[in-house]
């Protein structure tokens, strides 16, 4: 792998797309999406989706489900 392809595979999200996903999540509290429906309500591509998704899981504002979908974390929830 290039140099060129590492880096571009590191790259965050954009935040106010992080800052977007993450305040629909806690506005709709029953909201669970999976990827693919992800990708047509914020309209971005499969890759960038699921780094979004991804940082979210890793900074503990989602869970995925055992099934693929992706919910607003309890723990946060409880906190806010």
């Amino acid at each position: 792998m290039s140099v060129k392809q590492t880096d571009k595979s590191r790259t965050r999200p954009p935040e106010w797309l992080v800052a977007r996903v993450r305040g629909e999540f806690f506005e709709m509290p029953g909201l669970r999406l999976t990827c693919e429906q992800a990708c047509r309500l914020w309209q971005v591509d499969v890759s960038m989706c699921k780094k979004l998704l991804d940082h979210l899981v890793l900074e503990g504002s989602l869970c995925k489900t055992n099934s693929g979908f992706y919910v607003a974390s309890e723990t946060r929830r409880r906190r806010n």
